[in-house]
Order: structure tokens, then sequence, then C-alpha cells
């Protein structure tokens, strides 16, 4: 079953592009598109769509705030930031109002492919260096592969709840928390919760 896209840029250029290069794909059909955020909040509720691209500069609403109408009104739809911008308080916003990820529009197919894979598993993908000497490099690994479970437990622990209080809340045991944490901080290749949460909240995890 295709991947649903529905693409929001008011760029003919940057549409068609982004057409062309999924267009090679069969795991991922573009059903629509739109140029403004009335387009995307009208197309979106007479059709199923999986992961909506989302431009940052849009001629009504900017796609930040597009971004959180989308997750409030179209809770199942994992939006995408395809932008130029790469500022670390562009981002940062985004993904803050539920964006799976974070794209520059100079990715490449393969980059694009693969935040829609990883954002369809309950993951997100960022592709975004915020080394200002080298802002041509991208990273893909920036932000790890996350389940919903373990994003679950980031926002918990960035709470200050402990391991037993995250059990009760999510009704699962402790150990099965202690395993998440586990592997939070082996993904974040940190060693104690305080370096965890400095660095989710950098790249506005939480």
């Amino acid at each position: 079953m295709a991947v649903k896209i529905l693409i929001v840029d008011d760029h003919p250029l940057v549409v068609e592009g982004l057409k062309s290069l999924l267009a090679k794909d069969e795991s991922v059909e573009v059903v629509g598109t739109a140029s403004n955020a009335f387009e995307t909040i009208s197309f979106l509720k007479n059709n199923k769509i999986d992961v909506a691209f989302l431009d940052i500069n849009l001629p009504d609403i900017n796609g930040i705030d597009l971004c959180k109408k989308i997750k409030d009104q179209f809770p199942t739809v994992k939006s995408l930031a395809l932008s130029t911008f790469g500022e670390r308080a562009y981002v940062s916003r985004m993904i803050q109002n539920g964006a799976c990820g974070y794209l520059l529009k100079s990715s490449s197919r393969e980059d694009i492919l693969e935040a829609i894979r990883q954002v369809m598993a309950g993951g997100y993908f960022m592709n975004v260096n915020f080394d200002q000497n080298q802002t041509t490099e991208i990273s893909p690994k920036t932000i790890p592969f996350l389940t919903r479970r373990e994003k679950e437990v980031l926002l918990l622990i960035a709470e200050g709840m402990t391991n037993p209080q995250i059990a009760e809340k999510l009704f699962v045991s402790v150990t099965t928390v202690n395993t998440h944490r586990a592997n939070l901080l082996m993904k974040f290749d940190v060693n104690n919760t305080a370096s965890l949460i400095k660095i989710s909240a950098g790249l506005g995890l939480v």
C-alpha cells in the first residue's frame, strides 16, 4: 500500500520537482498539492493522507502554525517540514508543533524517501546540521529514530517523573520503562538523564 503524500508549497517549481522525485518510487503516491494553509486544511478534510510535506513560507499562515493545526485536527497525519531555512529556531518550533521531521529543500531523493520511511515507522528524521561553519553539510542522524513509546517516555522523563511513576502512567512495568530509558540514553549517546534532557530540548523534542 503506497504512502499517500500531500505537498504544501506555493512554489510550482518545488512542487513539480518533488512530485517528479517521488513519482519514480512505487512505495509512495502524491495524491494532492496545496499552495496555502486554507487549501491544506480543506484537502485534509476530504482526503486520507499519511504524510504532509510543509513549506515554512506560505502566503496565509506559516508552516509552523499550520503544522500545529494539522496535529490538532488530523492527528494521524505526519508532517515533514521541507524548507530552505536550516536555523535551529525553525527546526525546534516545527518539532514542538508536532512535525515528525525536518528536511532542507536541497535534500536528495534518498533522504526524502528515508524520511518518509522513518516517520511512517513512528520515528523522526532530520538532515539539518547546526554547525554554522559547515552549513552545506547534512547529517540525517541528528535526531535518532524513536518509537512512539520512547517519545512518550522521553517527555515524561523531561517532566521529572521517576521510572515507577512513568510505569504507572503508561500502564507498563517498571522493567519496561527501565529498558526504554536505557535505549534512549544509548540512542542519544549520553550517560545520564540530565544530558538526555539537555540534548532533547536542544533538538526541540521536549
